[in-house]
């Protein structure tokens, strides 16, 4: 990383008054210990940012529905666990102060979209009672999440 020295040689090797014991700098960086760094960072990085996706483990039901298109907001998350518990994003909230929360980040975001991630094991009418909330708080755009690779309700084309 530092700076080589290299000695003049001129005159076959003799030295002539003043100049005796000094050495020239050379003027080349040398940028593999450089590149060997950036390459760790890189693959440092590269195993560390799927690592940082936010989320509460839940079972979710799996359907054949292809995947939403993303936008460039984060998505807010709404999460039902199997508890019963309501999360948005990883904060626990009261069912009663939900709506209040919602109106609250509807009122800073520039999207109304939303996702809705409820456990399996969730009874359906909750699952309506938060969509419903999500409307009341200004979501009127709501996607439900699922694992895909479920069964389709196709009987085969006849």
């Amino acid at each position: 990383m530092g700076a080589a020295v290299q000695q003049s040689s001129g005159n076959n090797g003799r030295r002539r008054g003043r100049r005796r014991g000094r050495a020239q700098p050379m003027a080349e960086i040398n940028v593999t210990p450089f590149v060997d760094v950036m390459l760790v960072l890189l693959i440092i990085f590269m195993v560390a940012a799927p690592l940082l996706t936010v989320g509460v483990p839940v079972d979710l039901p799996k359907t054949a529905a292809s995947a939403l298109p993303g936008d460039n907001e984060e998505p807010l998350t709404v999460t039902l666990t199997a508890e019963g518990r309501v999360q948005i994003q990883t904060t626990d909230v009261l069912r009663e102060e939900l709506i209040g929360k919602l109106r609250a980040i509807a009122s800073e975001r520039s999207s109304d979209r939303v996702f809705l991630r409820a456990d399996g094991a969730i009874p359906y009418a909750q699952v309506m009672q938060v969509m419903g909330a999500l409307n009341a708080g200004g979501f009127s755009n709501v996607g439900l999440v699922t694992d895909t690779g479920g069964p389709t309700l196709d009987d085969g084309g006849e």
